[in-house]
């Protein structure tokens, strides 16, 4: 592949580059299609698999969001992983923001913004009907958490503070470190491809592990328990699944075809696939929220402004821990982003397995989508700008 090709493929491509106007778009296409034909998206929703009289899995949307991460999957080359005894330094200061720093700096902030700052604006008052967890089988009435159990046309709901609903959202974002789109920021930021790629895999590896038990953690602390079922059945559907369907099916293609035809032809006819299913699966979220936007419309503002702050925050962290530990810069560039950045994918399908596709959680998830593009391509100018705080590449080569 000559230079211009190789920059095209790993540039922005148009659905990447407009994703926060496709986002918008999708809102306004999901507010009318709530508006004009209400239901379309409640019968599609409706179409899901349910246990004890609870809608536990959405079958379209699980279809959806399936092909929202597969594409991302097939991409990861795990024999990169191999190659992390070479770069202790930047992986263990990645892992360590992701899963230590991370989830609990989202957790405060969130907490801070959603159920204190913006708690009245919100509206003290105001409730959000959310799915009843999987492994639950409460009668109408009981109390759990911080919600109780309401009965909604034949169907048990979990009737919970709306504003802890967003928080659950913000939650499931904090624990999502990004295993996609930071390929994209890293090659922006000129950063080092052969690192960026090794904390793909190793993030989509330890997210296997540790998603679940973190946000059943964080979920619990914040007084929304989901049972070990549900976080299971949420990983094993919209990871695991697509984890090992990616994997196979990329020997089996590069064995019958070649890596070349790999990455020059099936992933770029993959590329749109996932933003396209992610645009389907927002259509219909929104045509759910579509009443609660118009009447509150800055409420996608109050959502939005903790998230850019934990952006900022962890960006920051990574990228100016990187100078005591002596990181050049191209391996401090993509260590910030992989944290800054959130696997918004991942955050969507669990907010919308655990607690459906018209909650709250699954709105404060789609927020972290409508900012990362801006805010992660103001992050890539801030590095680009900032090169020469960090030890050349060529001086760390020579004493090593």
């Amino acid at each position: 592949m000559d230079n211009n090709t190789a920059q095209k493929t790993k540039g922005l491509s148009i659905f990447e580059k407009y994703l926060t106007i496709w986002v918008v778009l999708c809102i306004f296409a999901g507010i009318a299609l709530g508006k004009l034909a209400p239901s379309v998206a409640t019968y599609l929703d409706s179409l899901a698999i349910y246990v004890n009289k609870a809608p536990v899995v959405s079958i379209p949307i699980a279809v959806c969001l399936f092909f929202m991460m597969y594409p991302i999957m097939v991409k990861i080359d795990f024999a990169e992983v191999l190659k992390a005894g070479k770069s202790a330094r930047p992986v263990g200061l990645t892992l360590f923001v992701n899963w230590a720093v991370k989830p609990f700096t989202m957790y405060a902030i969130s907490a801070f913004f959603l159920g204190t700052l913006f708690y009245t604006l919100i509206g003290p008052e105001a409730v959000d009907l959310v799915r009843m967890p999987f492994g639950l089988d409460l009668p109408v009435g009981a109390e759990y958490g911080v919600g109780k159990v309401v009965e909604i046309n034949g169907a048990k709901m979990w009737e919970i503070p709306l504003w802890r609903s967003y928080f659950a959202g913000c939650i499931l974002l904090g624990i999502a470190p990004c295993t996609a789109m930071v390929l994209v920021w890293g090659y922006l930021a000129k950063g080092n491809d052969g690192h960026t790629l090794v904390m793909v895999a190793i993030n989509s590896l330890t997210m296997l592990f540790l998603y679940g038990p973190l946000g059943g953690f964080l979920l619990k602390m914040g007084r929304l328990p989901v049972p070990w079922q549900a976080l299971l059945l949420s990983i094993s559907i919209y990871v695991a699944l697509p984890l090992v369907a990616g994997y196979f099916s990329r020997k089996l293609i590069i064995a019958h075809k070649g890596e070349q035809w790999f990455k020059e032809k099936f992933l770029h006819i993959l590329t749109p696939i996932t933003i396209i299913a992610l645009l389907i699966t927002l259509i219909l979220l929104f045509s759910f929220k579509g009443e609660v936007i118009l009447s509150n419309p800055l409420i996608i503002l109050w959502i939005a402004i903790p998230l850019f702050i934990q952006t900022n925050l962890i960006f920051w962290l990574g990228y100016g821990l990187s100078r005591p530990l002596k990181l050049t810069y191209q391996d401090a560039a993509p260590s910030a982003m992989i944290g800054a950045s959130n696997h918004f994918e991942v955050a969507i399908a669990t907010a919308t397995m655990l607690f459906g596709l018209s909650s709250g959680a699954a709105l404060a998830t789609v927020v972290g989508v409508l900012i990362e593009v801006p805010v992660m391509l103001m992050l890539v100018k801030i590095c680009l700008k900032t090169q020469n705080w960090f030890r050349p590449a060529a001086l760390e080569a020579a004493e090593t």
